[in-house]
Order: C-alpha cells, then sequence, then structure tokens
C-alpha cells in the first residue's frame, strides 16, 4: 500500500509539473528526437536514420559497426523502458523498483539460475566474431543514448536508476525467451496429479500420445509424491510473469510459405504472425538497415541487434514456436539425515549451495538460498520458506547447451540460401523455434530448430520424473538433421501453426503442442491447388476467424443440451449455437455461449477432483484444449461424477449444471437478454503497460480496449484463457507479415500498437486501431519508396573528440 500511495504521489507530482510552467519542456525532454543532428561516439562517418510515417528508422551507414551502433541508440529512445523491465524480469530484479509483489517472480527467475548463466556465456564469447562485436556496438548506442538523455518518464515514477547495458543482459533475456517457451511449469505438475492422485481412466482424456508414429509407454508413478503445494506455487509464479511484470510471453504462431507454383506471381509468397503477449509497447521494434553489402527490414526484440524476423529483395523468414518439451522436473530424494545431500543413483550427492540477495523497494532484502543437484537446478527452494522441504530439479536445454543464439540469428540475418538458413538454424537450441523461409530464387524450407535430447526408450517427460531412476538421465542429444525439417517439398507449400510435427527421421519429439484445428484451416486451404495466392488472400487466411475445434467439442454433446434447455428463451439461444458455423466475429452471439460454456463445463467435470488451485494451473496448459474434445465424447468418463456429493453424476447433470451455469452467468454479466451477448462486447483487447497494475496509471498508460474478431486457437488467435465472461485478450499476433518475393519491397505487415514506449509520443499507439480491424501497412525497403515516405531525417554524427 505504501509503494502504491508513493507512486501515485510521484504521478500526482509528474501530473503537477506538467500542469505547470515547466511541463511542456517536462513531456519534450523525454520524446524521441527524430530530426536534426546527434552527436555519437567511435562513430567512422555520418549515419542518416530516415523515420517514415508509423516512426520506422531507415538506418544507413558506412559500415555494419555504425549500422548497429546507430540502431541501439534510435532503439533506446523509443523502448529505453523496455529493455529495463525485460532486463529485470530475467535477472531477477524487479522487485527492487516495484516492490515486495514481484518478489516471487524474482525468486522464480533466480532460481531458473538465468543470471548466472548468462555471466558465464558471456565471459566466454569470442568478441572479435562478427555477431559479438554487432552486439557491443548495439549495446554501446543503447548506453550512450541512456547517458545523454534524461530518463524515461516511468524510471522518474518508480525511481530506477540508470545502468548500462551488458552482453549478460542480453543472454539472460534470451533465456527468458527461452522460458516463455516452457510449458513444464504449467503442464507436467497437474498431469502428474491426475496420474496418481486420481489414476488412468482420468488421465485417459488427455492426449499424451506421439502421433502417427504410436504410443510412449507411460512412466512408472512415483513412490515418493511430489509437494504439491510447492509445486502449484512454482505454476502460480510463472503464470504471475506476465501478469506483474507486464512483459509479453510467446505463445503460439502462424507461418506458411508456397512456391512460386502456387502463387499468382510465380515467386515465393511467405506469411506469418508470431502470436505473442499483448503489451504497451508491443514486443516488435521495426527497422530497415542499410549498410554496404548488407540489407535488411526487420523485427527486433529489446537487447538483441539482430532481427528474429526479417526480409530484403532476397529472402525472408518469419518463426513460430516449436513448443518441444525441452524441460523436465525431476522429483528428488532427502536424506533425512543430511538436508543437504540427495538420493541419486543409488548413492547420496552433495548439493551445491549458494546464496543471493534480492533488493526489495520499501522492504528489506531478501536472502535467497539456491541448490543445484545433478539434474540441475533445485526449484522449489524459490518458495521452501512457507512450502516445505521436498526437492524437485529441472533439467532444461538451454542451461545445458552453448547455444550460440547470437550467431544464429547474426547468420541468418544474411541466410540468402538454402544452405546458409539450414546452417543458421542448427546453432539455436533453445528456445525450440521453426524457421520457415523463403527466397526469391524460389526455394522454400522449413527447420524445426532445437537441440532435442535423447531420453531413455518409453519415458514420458509430461510427468514429473524419478530422480532415482534412470528415466531422468539424458543420453545426449539427436544431430540437427534428425529433427522435423522440410527444403522444396513436391507439394509446394509449408504450414507450421504449432501443431506436432510429422517427424521426417521417423523420430518421436515429446513437446506441449497446440491444437491441430488451427493448422488444420490452414493446411486446408493451402491444399487446394486451385488457389493461386496472393496478398490479399493471404490476408483473408491470417483474419480467419474459424476452426472445427468448436463441433468436435459441441457434436456428441448436442442430443443431451437438446433433452436440457426447455426455456423458450434458452432453446433459441441453443438453436443459434447447433446451427453455429464457428466464426468468432463482433456481432456473433454463439461465440460467447460456446466460450462460457466450455469454461462452465470445464469446472463442472473438474474442479471437484482437482481442487481449487491445480483447476486454476490446468485452465493455464494447451492440454485441457486437447482434452476436452475427449471428454465431450466419452459419456463414460469419471470425469462427470462429482466426487462431492453421495449421488454419481452422468454427463447430462453436469452439461445440465454447465448450461444453467452459463445462460446465468451471461445475464448477470452481459445484460439480461440474449441481444446484449454480441461477442465483440465480451471479448476485447487493451494493451496494458508494465505499470498499469498500479492505478491510476493504467488510464495514463494503456491503450483500449478495443472490440475484437477472432478467438482462442482459431487462425486471428486473439485468445485468453479458458474462464468466465467477460474476456479480455492475453496473446495474439504479434505482428502479421506477408512478402511476395516478386516484390519484397511492397511486403506488408503492422504493429499492434505503435513504434513508440514513449507516452505522449505520436508513434505510442497511432497503429493500434488499424491492428484492432485487421489493417495492413507497407513495410518500405526499395529507396524510391523510402525517400518518398520520409517524415523526418536525424542524422548521426561522429562526436569530435
Amino acid at each position: 500500500m505504501k509503494l502504491t500511495l508513493k507512486i501515485i504521489a510521484g504521478l500526482l507530482l509528474t501530473l503537477l509539473v506538467i500542469a505547470g510552467g515547466g511541463g511542456y519542456w517536462y513531456v519534450s525532454s523525454k520524446q524521441p528526437q527524430r530530426s536534426g543532428e546527434l552527436p555519437l561516439t567511435q562513430l567512422s562517418a555520418p549515419v542518416t536514420v530516415r523515420y517514415d510515417e508509423r516512426g520506422v528508422p531507415h538506418i544507413k551507414a558506412a559500415n555494419e559497426a555504425d549500422l548497429y551502433r546507430a540502431l541501439g541508440y534510435v532503439h533506446a529512445q523509443d523502448r529505453l523502458f523496455q529493455m529495463e523491465m525485460v532486463r529485470r524480469l530475467a535477472m531477477g530484479e524487479l522487485a527492487e523498483v516495484l516492490g515486495p509483489k514481484l518478489l516471487p517472480v524474482d525468486k522464480l527467475f533466480r532460481t531458473l539460475r538465468l543470471r548466472e548463466h548468462a555471466a558465464k556465456v558471456a565471459a566466454a564469447l569470442d568478441l572479435e566474431s562478427p555477431a559479438v562485436k554487432a552486439q557491443l556496438a548495439y549495446l554501446d548506442g543503447v548506453n550512450q543514448f541512456q547517458a545523454s538523455h534524461p530518463s524515461p518518464m516511468e524510471f522518474d515514477l518508480i525511481g530506477i536508476p540508470k545502468r548500462p547495458f551488458t552482453l549478460q543482459d542480453t543472454i539472460a533475456v534470451s533465456g527468458y525467451l527461452a522460458y516463455s517457451f516452457a510449458a513444464a511449469f504449467k503442464t507436467e505438475p497437474v498431469l502428474t496429479y491426475v496420474r496418481d492422485e486420481l489414476g488412468a481412466d482420468y488421465l485417459r482424456i488427455f492426449d499424451l500420445d506421439w502421433h502417427p508414429l504410436g504410443v510412449l509407454n507411460q512412466a512408472t508413478a512415483a513412490t515418493t509424491k511430489p509437494d504439491w503445494q510447492a509445486l502449484s506455487a512454482l505454476a502460480r509464479a510463472a503464470n504471475a510473469a506476465q501478469d506483474i511484470a507486464g512483459v509479453p510471453l510467446l505463445e503460439g504462431s502462424n507461418a506458411w510459405v508456397v512456391s512460386g507454383e502456387r502463387s499468382s506471381s510465380g515467386k515465393p509468397l511467405l506469411a506469418g504472425d508470431p502470436h505473442i503477449g499483448f503489451s504497451v509497447p508491443s514486443v516488435w521494434y521495426e527497422a530497415h538497415l542499410s549498410a554496404p553489402g548488407f540489407e535488411l527490414y526487420g523485427h527486433f526484440q529489446a537487447l538483441n541487434s539482430s532481427a528474429l524476423l526479417g526480409h530484403n529483395s532476397q529472402f525472408g523468414w518469419t518463426l513460430t514456436m516449436f513448443q518441444n518439451d525441452d524441460m523436465d522436473l525431476i522429483k528428488l530424494r532427502t536424506n533425512p539425515n543430511n538436508p543437504n545431500q540427495v538420493a541419486s543413483m543409488g548413492e547420496w550427492v552433495d548439493l551445491q549451495t549458494t546464496q543471493e540477495i534480492i533488493k526489495v523497494k520499501g522492504a528489506k532484502s531478501v536472502t535467497l538460498t539456491l541448490q543445484r543437484a545433478p539434474q540441475g537446478p533445485i526449484i522449489t527452494n524459490a518458495f521452501r520458506d512457507t512450502l516445505g522441504d521436498k526437492p524437485i530439479a529441472m533439467w532444461w536445454t538451454f542451461l545445458e547447451t552453448d547455444n550460440p543464439i547470437l550467431d544464429a540469428f547474426y547468420e541468418l540475418n544474411r541466410a540468402n540460401t538454402l544452405a546458409k538458413a539450414r546452417e543458421a538454424a542448427s546453432k539455436i537450441h533453445a528456445p525450440g523455434l521453426n524457421i520457415v523461409w523463403a527466397n526469391a530464387s524460389g526455394d522454400i524450407g522449413w527447420w524445426a530448430a532445437a537441440k532435442l535430447p535423447i531420453r531413455p526408450p518409453g519415458v514420458n517427460p509430461a510427468f514429473i520424473l524419478d530422480g532415482e531412476e534412470e528415466e531422468s538421465d539424458k543420453l545426449g542429444f539427436y544431430r540437427f538433421s534428425d529433427n522435423p525439417q522440410e527444403e522444396n517439398p513436391p507439394r509446394g507449400y509449408i504450414v507450421s501453426a504449432n501443431q506436432q510435427p510429422i517427424s521426417t527421421s521417423g523420430m518421436p519429439v515429446p513437446g506441449y503442442y497446440n491444437l491441430y484445428d488451427r493448422a488444420q484451416v490452414l493446411e486446408d486451404r493451402l491444399g487446394n491447388d486451385k488457389i493461386q495466392w496472393n496478398a490479399l488472400n493471404s490476408e483473408s487466411l491470417q483474419l480467419s476467424t474459424q476452426t472445427a475445434y468448436y463441433w468436435r467439442v459441441l457434436k456428441p454433446l448436442l442430443p443431451v443440451l437438446s433433452n436440457v434447455v426447455r426455456d423458450p428463451l434458452e432453446r433459441s439461444v441453443f438453436d443459434s449455437l447447433s446451427l453455429w458455423d464457428g466464426q468468432y466475429t463482433p456481432l456473433n452471439i454463439p461465440p460467447t455461449v460456446f466460450t462460457q460454456f466450455l469454461y462452465e463445463l470445464t469446472k463442472a467435470a473438474m474442479a471437484d477432483e482437482l481442487g481449487e488451485t491445480q483447476f486454476k494451473n490446468l485452465l493455464a496448459t494447451r492440454a485441457l484444449d486437447l482434452a476436452l474434445p475427449r471428454l465431450a465424447d466419452d459419456e463414460n468418463s469419471p470425469w462427470w461424477d462429482n466426487i462431492n456429493t453421495k449421488k454419481v453424476e452422468t454427463r447430462e447433470d453436469i452439461v445440465r449444471i454447465a448450461w444453467n451455469a452459463t445462460i446465468a452467468h451471461l445475464k448477470a454479466t452481459l445484460g439480461p437478454s440474449p441481444n446484449d451477448w454480441a461477442w465483440g462486447h465480451a471479448h476485447t483487447l487493451t494493451h496494458k503497460h508494465p505499470l498499469s497494475s498500479q492505478k491510476p496509471l493504467d488510464w495514463l498508460f494503456n491503450v483500449g480496449p478495443f472490440e475484437m474478431a477472432g478467438g482462442r486457437e482459431v487462425p486471428n488467435n486473439m485468445s485468453m484463457p479458458i474462464g468466465p465472461a467477460p474476456w479480455s485478450v492475453v496473446y495474439g499476433p504479434s505482428t502479421r507479415r506477408i512478402i511476395d518475393f516478386a516484390d519484397p519491397g511492397k511486403a506488408l505487415g503492422i504493429n499492434p500498437v505503435g513504434q513508440s514506449g514513449v507516452l505522449f509520443d505520436s508513434h505510442y499507439d497511432d497503429q493500434a486501431a488499424a491492428y484492432a480491424v485487421g489493417g495492413y501497412m507497407q513495410e518500405y525497403l526499395n529507396e524510391p519508396d523510402v525517400a518518398a515516405n520520409t517524415r523526418s531525417t536525424l542524422t548521426l554524427q561522429p562526436a569530435k573528440r
């Protein structure tokens, strides 16, 4: 409360300053400078930065060192606070500026050992490698801006001190990205709970098989049960990382590429929309880079000099999340005579113990004890003071490989041939990414890029493993050539939408894959050889709001619902639902009813067995999406019985309860008439700033709300967890890109909010309205287009010594 009052007092003081004579100066001093001249040390020649009407910088330099130094400078003047927040999240330092509420998040990320790992990796980097030299130049540009300009307004509000950004920060942030893909924290505890506490009959609805190569043998139940309370706390902290810190998590994506034979232009066409948590500012910073021998229009993330998405006149790529399982949770047994030892392979092994200090704003610093077992860091220590001593270790590919991701993306930024793109993809160890690529010469390709561990035969890593058994061992890593991949397939197209891939080597790849329905929509359309693809019909496919998932859930339940629904008004709602075509459009009522019913059905069927904590954790997993159609189709599933009543409930009983609760909730929250239940009214997007949890800062910094088409796991994936209405969209397309290599200079894209993270800047939210209605903007690449659309020019001059 004291911290909140201090922040509000800081805001009021800021507003008073703005209201006074110094207000104009204060606001102006925080704004980016996009015209005139500015000095920059270590430049060898002037660098021109031309800004277009969206605030995208088009940077032209005499060499790469100057180019990346200038990129760091202009990126920082638009996004310095974002850089600071993502660094503090990865390094476990948020509580220092945001107070005790962020302590669980800091504990989690300290326990993940990102700062420790980043320090080791940064110290071992080859400072003469082209990728590291580019990164150092970029960081120097960031630091020069920070040192020579007033702090961002957010720094003033919460008292953030300036510190230089380092290679260690960049490596730690790459670890945060790898963590954000890892579904193990959310999924493995709840699936293990179902297996061990409820039994195989309850587990049957979860699709844990590898397709199409058959069923993996189920791991045997652990002899000693894990500490469910501690594991639930970990899951809650994992979910809170985005909710509290306001730093986007990476969730899913759509990508496809068609060969010239399948396009209207005769050249490959590439489309992609990575699905990432919404925030202010958005995750991507667009910039067009040009130096002798190098040109790229790229989408950059904070503190990274290489684009994660990009294109030029020769080639381009997009990415989706592989969703491979690269993290295992491992139950350990502590020596009853020595709490600093655990059992491993028949003997007691000493734990490695260190301590770290977490600074907390407005409170005493906290000492966190970190321990490491042979299998990896013990992650339950973060909550040991309140949740007990039963240890769970984490084995994570990110911590176990050299992971030369700086080299990987530096090379991918220059990969104009299949061989170069394949080699760059092979250097991505974690997080697992699908690289979907094309070039103007006519080649297309896809590589599932990750270092895949070799686990013992029969091990299912969807469950917590036993540290005393061989199932927790790793036998090495598979070759990159064994990973799923395709180059120039005869069918003439490639689809990647987080579905389980087909293993071209025959090797099963365990993972937490998304529903196949979204990928199926893309496959059905792209597989139609009567369609020639262009930008217009690619836009239509990216903005599609329909899959068959709703029908897979509803079809077995419609006869049951028909018996249950008797009220005339409710009958009209049921009739519209039964005739619904699955489109999530703003004026449609059935998607509102279906989405609420999906939650009520899940709650009525599963909350009694799982309890409040495990049920909430299940709602945050992809495993639930896969389970619900199987549950709906199995009228004999034990989930239908409420274990808290003497009666043995049937599927019809639970469906009746879910339907009645659906109607009651929609009337109470949206209005008494079904006419009030339009999808756009119930389903909205607000882009949230990291400080928006402190009222009334949300009013000042947030952008929205906007009524949104699309929904959970449709191509226009405006998604949120399964839960009660109204729904706030949490993640979705972080950009939508379409590049036809017949004319890559006319590529299309969009930013969900705006280029700038600086409040009151004209580019703070200038794309939000267009994004909400499915708009696209041209991404200027050709010199005549850049010149014609330049709104201002900034020249960075070598500083005089």
